[in-house]
């Protein structure tokens, strides 16, 4: 992702952060301003303890939470924290002795959650200013590593696994759930900087999702839960042309969530 588009993909996020206007991907809808829905099954977080309503911006595709194993006492990294939605939910499983750190790239989306914090006062959780390619977290440090619908729009997803890699303890896991992609993403998704902020662009296939863990030394990959989107025609016919939308048609073209789990 070049320059331009990474600080398209920031000034969306911060707009989010101040604004609470729709989601770029999950549930809530898809592509920035002009809200075109993109649907997908379940993940919702209100049935989930500990979760916290004012710092769920909606960006989420999934519940990494759910199948992290975190336990008391852990120390867990969530990548891309926003408003601190997993991060909260997180510092209830892990407890007074446990710490949560939140690492997000945008300075609006920290100061909010910075004010839920202190709003819903937690003393175990912190929030950090950092690129996900470049952590500003010690090595060996983590127990688990959580992400929600983020490494997508990371564009050297190699030197994110490697960073998470570095961070974590041995022995240590990581739960994320992603975007990835079956089929080859149409020219007029991947040119689109909206398409970008959208978590769609930057997706890639889940066999090259897999094989980048697996290159980062990760062991026991394994995909824990799968969604589909449902892609409405009004999206198609926005960013492709006519021999675009029958091409992916014919090959199959698809859009999925997943949430991954594996061990260092």
């Amino acid at each position: 992702m070049d320059k331009t588009i990474k600080e398209t993909v920031k000034e969306k996020y911060a707009e989010i952060a101040t604004q609470q206007s729709s989601s770029c991907c999950g549930s809530s809808g898809c592509c920035g301003q002009q809200a075109i829905e993109i649907t997908m099954i379940g993940d919702e977080y209100n049935s989930i303890s500990g979760h916290i309503a004012e710092a769920d911006l909606g960006l989420g595709c999934g519940v990494p939470t759910e199948f992290a194993k975190m336990k008391t006492g852990d120390t867990v990294l969530d990548l891309g924290s926003g408003a601190g939605n997993d991060v909260f939910i997180a510092a209830a499983i892990v407890g007074d002795t446990g710490r949560v750190i939140g690492v997000d790239m945008t300075p609006e989306m920290i100061e909010k959650a910075e004010k839920n914090k202190t709003k819903f006062g937690f003393t175990n959780t912190e929030f950090r200013l950092g690129e996900i390619e470049a952590l500003p977290v010690k090595d060996n440090s983590i127990d688990v590593v959580i992400s929600n619908c983020v490494l997508n729009l990371v564009p050297d997803k190699q030197k994110a696994f490697a960073e998470i890699y570095r961070t974590l303890k041995p022995g240590g896991h990581f739960c994320i759930s992603d975007v990835v992609l079956e089929g080859d993403i149409p020219d007029g998704f991947k040119k689109s900087a909206e398409m970008y902020a959208g978590c769609v662009a930057g997706a890639v296939k889940k066999e090259e999702y897999l094989s980048i863990i697996a290159d980062a030394k990760f062991k026991d990959i394994d995909v824990v839960k799968t969604n589909k989107y449902e892609v409405p025609d009004e999206l198609y016919q926005k960013y492709l042309t006519p021999e675009e939308i029958e091409v992916i048609r014919k090959n199959n073209f698809g859009i999925f969530s997943v949430t991954v789990v594996a061990n260092k």
